[in-house]
């Protein structure tokens, strides 16, 4: 049984489990949606991508949620709460994927901001960060729609990518 974390008019966030392994198998090996990443993932690479995911449960208490349409209980993407080191410093990223047949429905944007509230209320962060690979114009313009801004430009996991911020209002 999956936890829900979040809840939007539209949506809910939960916690992915081994079940949802061709759904997320699905997503990462699609070509489109995975152009910004270093591969396409096959059903192996999939399964280890959702053990990875369970893992940062299991040790940071967060990591990428099952993004839920609440009207079908149908999947459509992959958003959550990622802990990242970043030029030596531990970050707390928004991390957001969307699988391409429910692109441009502002699906990232809305359960990316409720994910920017649980950082700043819930875990009390002062900043949440993306990271998003300068080719990225698409999750460029999803972080700026949450008003978010480039702070740097940094070298991550052997690409270049701009570290977008938000800071807490006070």
């Amino acid at each position: 049984m999956s936890r829900t974390i979040l809840e939007t008019p539209r949506l809910y966030l939960r916690e992915i489990t081994r079940d949802d392994l061709d759904f997320i198998a699905a997503m990462t090996g699609d070509a489109e949606v995975m152009r910004y990443y270093p591969q396409v993932l096959d059903r192996a690479g999939a399964q280890a991508w959702l053990e990875r995911t369970l893992w940062r449960y299991s040790t940071d208490g967060v990591g990428f949620w099952l993004v839920v349409d609440r009207t079908t209980n149908e999947p459509r993407g992959q958003v959550g709460v990622l802990m990242q080191e970043v030029d030596g410093v531990r970050e707390t990223e928004v991390g957001y994927m969307i699988h391409r047949p429910y692109w441009r429905q502002g699906i990232a944007t809305e359960a990316a901001a409720a994910c920017h509230e649980y950082v700043f209320r819930t875990l009390e962060r002062p900043r949440v960060i993306a990271l998003v690979r300068p080719v990225n114009i698409p999750s460029q313009a999803t972080a700026r729609g949450l008003s978010m801004a480039v702070e740097k430009r940094t070298m991550f996991k052997d690409y270049e990518h701009d570290v977008f911020v938000k800071h807490r209002a006070t």
